[in-house]
């Protein structure tokens, strides 16, 4: 399995194996991103991966050779 290498939104870099869920990716490295889970509907777990927004709770963690960056996604309406 591959390690693809993250930048997170506070600054802080790490690695995951390619394929693991977000959300778990993120816990492993100290990092919170916020759900209200309903499966992928409500959309507060959202996050760009360098521009394109992803739901953390039913994505995963593409392979990659270069580094991922994550921000938070903010959504008016939530």
């Amino acid at each position: 399995m591959s390690t693809v290498r993250l930048r997170w939104p506070d600054g802080r870099s790490s690695g995951a194996a390619a394929g693991c869920s977000w959300l778990e990716a993120a816990q492993a490295a100290g990092v919170s991103i916020p759900t209200g889970c309903l499966g992928g509907s409500c959309g507060a777990c959202e996050i760009e991966v360098n521009g394109e927004l992803l739901r953390a709770c039913i994505s995963n963690v593409p392979k990659s050779t270069e580094l991922l960056q994550v921000e938070l996604a903010s959504d008016p309406y939530w």
